[in-house]
């Protein structure tokens, strides 16, 4: 199984970059230029990325305690799939952690490009900035 973990320092304090990750109604407002629109089906985030595709993805757990949001991405061309995002305070200032593990291995360049992209906009967010 494929792995990416990627992080980020941020440019503000936890707070105000957890209430914007656990919006899970709203990524698109996250991940400015990165997803364009975003709807919750049930227990299930209908997300749309900037090239046109859509992806399911499952709410598994909204942990405010430790600022964390997992989910698993359903139907698509994985075969498996589950990510989690987190804010870790660190002073004045946090980071954000997201860990993407996935079948088949070989969509970890894909994975990994995506996860660049909104690891960037979400930092541009959480700074008060737009896509």
């Amino acid at each position: 199984m494929a792995s990416v973990m990627m992080e980020r320092a941020l440019e503000c304090p936890a707070e105000p970059a957890w209430a914007l990750l656990a919006d899970v109604a709203a990524p698109h407002k996250a991940f400015p230029g990165v997803l364009t629109d975003a709807h919750i089906d049930g227990d299930t985030r209908v997300v749309t990325f900037a090239n046109g595709m859509v992806v399911r993805e499952r709410i598994v757990s909204v942990d405010p305690s430790r600022r964390r949001v997992a989910y698993a991405v359903t139907g698509g061309r994985f075969s498996q799939h589950s990510a989690a995002m987190q804010i870790v305070a660190d002073g004045e200032r946090c980071r954000f952690v997201w860990v993407s593990d996935f079948l088949p291995d070989e969509f970890a360049c894909l994975v990994e490009e995506l996860m660049e992209q909104g690891v960037a906009a979400f930092a541009r967010a959480a700074a008060g900035g737009g896509p």
